[in-house]
């Protein structure tokens, strides 16, 4: 029974893998920087959006070499699907969000097959800072992030996870 109880304890355990930081210039595009838990860089990402509300966005390890793309697109009523490549523009897999009455956001991400990896549900409050809930495919938490908006628009992000070495988010 003590076994048991510490199992459940262990699982609880949440970690702080990794933290982003997003800056948008004067024509709108963004520059994310990831970091790992102990705030080394890990990649960047920059998007740039076209004329008909399109985002694509390059994925670059520390090094500054591309390791993959995604680009989403938004449909009429407001839904999104991300199509995520790999740097020989292979698909690795794709998410489709949609947002209900209340402004949370549900997200369900697919294997380039078309199986569900797992979900996610984003939730935001008076003053913008958003929480996102991921699960896996059997609807087990893996871990949660945080983002909070600055006076200068920037955006912070601090991601939690189940797993001490596993990052939650796909780029």
């Amino acid at each position: 029974m003590m076994a048991f109880v510490l199992a459940i304890t262990v699982n609880a355990q949440m970690y702080n893998v990794g933290t982003s930081n997003t800056t948008t210039d004067y024509f709108g595009n963004q520059t994310t920087t990831h970091r790992d838990r102990y705030g080394n860089t890990t990649g960047t990402s920059t998007s740039s959006t076209d004329y008909f509300g399109n985002t694509t966005t390059t994925h670059r390890d520390s090094y500054g070499n591309t390791i993959g793309t995604s680009t989403t697109s938004t449909d009429y009523f407001g839904n999104t699907t991300t199509t995520h490549r790999d740097r020989y523009g292979n698909t690795t897999g794709t998410d489709r969000s949609s947002r209900d009455y209340f402004g949370n956001t549900n997200t369900t991400s697919t294997d380039p097959y078309g199986n569900t990896r797992g979900t996610s549900t984003t939730s935001r409050d008076y003053f913008g800072n958003t929480t996102t809930t991921y699960r896996d495919r059997y609807g087990n938490s893996r871990g949660t992030s945080t983002s909070s908006t600055d006076y200068f628009g920037n955006r912070n992000t601090e991601q939690r996870s189940n797993n001490s070495y596993t990052s939650i988010w796909t780029w």
